[in-house]
């Protein structure tokens, strides 16, 4: 489960931007656009999986076609991944070992 900050922090996320990952809506460490991509991700990982017009049109002042459709495709795949790995309680692999690693806000129960 730990993958994800890893590789975040391979490819340039920051530390700040993984501890304000929750706090994304309002964070300044996230661009307008990867505002918008987060908060597409919290959409898509809801059920039913509903995506508001206007969230789409946001992003299409950012984004062609294309560019939606792999995000989309690679937000899809990860939410499939996470729901997965909780059938088998699949737990760390120890990627983030010694630093921090963003993981799920939990609902209410």
């Amino acid at each position: 489960m730990d993958i994800g900050s890893a590789v975040g922090r391979d490819k340039g996320v920051s530390e700040e931007q993984l501890r304000e990952l929750a706090d994304y809506p309002t964070s300044p460490q996230f661009s307008e656009l990867e505002r918008l991509a987060l908060r597409l991700a919290d959409h898509l990982a809801r059920a039913p999986a509903e995506v508001p017009i206007e969230l789409y049109r946001a992003l299409r002042a950012h984004l062609d076609e294309q560019q939606i459709v792999e995000l989309a495709a690679a937000i899809a795949w990860e939410n499939f991944r996470a729901r997965f790995n909780r059938v088998f309680d699949v737990q760390s692999d120890a990627f983030s070992e010694g630093a921090f690693c963003a993981v799920p806000v939990r609902a209410a129960t």
